[in-house]
């Protein structure tokens, strides 16, 4: 098979910060309450004037400014979101119009796997480049999960999330290029994904599909808004299941768990990574942490983790790195990368 790399990478986060204390304060909590419950301290929103495809082409630009390509390489744009600006038509055709390639014929098609929607769309990408069908492919994600959260039932799951948006150009590899000019490329090596079907209703947004008709009964359609989870659940089935599925990630990428040097995880919250340190046993110096910061961005949260471990200087020639996460659904999937 054909080996392709990241040759660019970058995210976008929207100016507007919120603090805990702030949610503090409207909640009428004392200062410390909700940093206590959910362990995110602050979080990037997005304001009134922020929009998804905004966020996503600021950061598909930079992304394209790393790789040193210019826009009309491009072939192939993928978009990876839970929830995208509608239901129909796609996010991703916007999205190629608003970085002026809508002269171009190339495919852009939206990929949802929730939080794992940039490792699925990465995957897809690997593929498609050597099956011959597209030489450099442009993967964006986009989320504004503050629109639907459950502050005023349940905060403690509200204030886990944050807004963001991130890009990689995935192409074949060569060893002209080496690194962009905020670190090392990315070699893709393998990537593993299972899903566990029985958990399906442990996380999600009910309304915006099928399910809930607006027209027949507005009160159901707006009762089921906002995003719920049942955390104990996700969490007691992600601990049964992560040694398995580690271990046969590794065995795909052909390493053991000493070889691993750095692990970029779904920034799912303070206490999932926390969780996942003590099932993976890798130690807690190797996994890349910056939930506190930015809440759970959803399908955004492990570009912009990758983005930013890169920005912060943690990626270095000759690293092996693992990036693993989960999705409501529920699936688990990793990827290994050397650099």
């Amino acid at each position: 098979m054909t080996t392709t790399r990241i040759s660019g990478l970058a995210h976008h986060l929207p100016e507007q910060i919120l603090e805990s204390v702030e949610m503090d304060t409207r909640l009428g909590k004392q200062p410390g309450w909700l940093e206590k419950q959910c362990g995110v301290a602050a979080r990037s929103i997005a304001s009134a004037s922020d929009t998804q495809e905004a966020m996503a082409v600021a950061a598909a630009r930079a992304a394209i400014m790393d790789a040193g390509i210019r826009p009309e390489e491009i072939d192939l744009l993928l978009f990876g979101a839970a929830v995208g600006r509608q239901p129909i038509p796609a996010t991703a055709p916007l999205i190629k119009r608003e970085l002026g390639l809508s002269h171009l014929a190339f495919a852009a098609y939206d990929i949802n796997a929730t939080c794992l929607s940039a490792l699925v769309a990465m995957d897809l990408a690997q593929l498609q480049i050597a099956a011959g069908r597209a030489r450099t492919v442009l993967v964006v994600t986009s989320e504004i999960a503050s629109r639907a959260l459950p502050w005023d039932s349940d905060p403690k799951t509200a204030g886990l999330f944050g807004d963001g948006a991130a890009a990689f150009i995935v192409t074949a590899d060569t060893p002209a290029q080496t690194s962009g000019p905020t670190g090392p490329a990315l070699r893709l090596r393998a990537f593993h994904m299972e899903t566990y079907a029985e958990a399906y209703d442990c996380c999600a947004l009910p309304s915006g599909g099928t399910r809930y008709d607006f027209h027949r009964d507005a009160a159901a359609f707006a009762e089921n808004a906002y995003f719920r989870m049942d955390g104990p659940e996700l969490f007691g089935l992600t601990a049964a299941k992560l040694p398995a599925f580690l271990e046969e990630l590794l065995s795909r990428l052909g390493w053991k768990k000493d070889d691993v040097d750095l692990i970029i995880p779904h920034q799912a919250s303070p206490l999932a990574l926390a969780h996942m340190a003590r099932r993976s046993g890798f130690p807690r110096d190797r996994i890349f942490n910056q939930v506190a910061r930015t809440g759970n961005l959803v399908a955004a949260s492990l570009p912009v983790a990758l983005s930013s471990a890169r920005e912060a200087g943690w990626i270095k020639p000759g690293m092996k790195v693992l990036m693993i996460g989960t999705s409501a659904g529920v699936s688990i999937a990793g990827a290994g990368l050397e650099s």
